[in-house]
């Protein structure tokens, strides 16, 4: 499960995921792309399964590039606590997915496995999506 190495004193803030995407908005390693068409907060366990699900797919040939890394914690206080004593402790790690954000990016398989792989992974992702290629994707830019 993804992760960030350094974890201490972090139980930060909710971070907005309205708006576009400011970076990573292109293609730049792969020839197809699955784009976000909205804004949420994804899991690590949707990420990897995404991955897993690809991979899976593409039957280890090609390659894959994940865009995006649960940098966020999201914290939860235990059943039956009363309010107030602080902040929860961290229970998960998310990313913040804004729209236009490219999230993987895929190369060296036909395009019609790459297609299928990202559709798959789409699936496992709870935003609307969209599969790009590359030419047709950075042109408009």
């Amino acid at each position: 499960m993804l992760m960030p190495k350094r974890t201490k004193y972090r139980r930060p803030h909710r971070l907005s995921y309205e708006g576009k995407a400011k970076g990573k908005n292109l293609i730049i390693n792969g020839e197809y792309g699955l784009v976000a068409q909205e804004g949420a907060y994804i899991t690590a366990r949707q990420i990897e399964a995404s991955r897993v699900a690809m991979t899976r797919y593409m039957k280890r040939l090609g390659k894959v590039w994940i865009n995006i890394f649960p940098h966020l914690s999201r914290t939860k206080k235990p059943l039956e606590v009363r309010m107030g004593s602080g902040k929860g402790a961290p229970d998960h790690w998310v990313a913040v997915v804004k729209e236009g954000k490219v999230m993987f990016e895929v190369a060296g398989v036909p395009e019609a496995v790459a297609k299928e792989a990202l559709r798959l992974a789409s699936h496992k992702l709870p935003i609307k999506t969209k599969i790009v290629s590359r030419g047709d994707h950075n042109e408009g830019r």
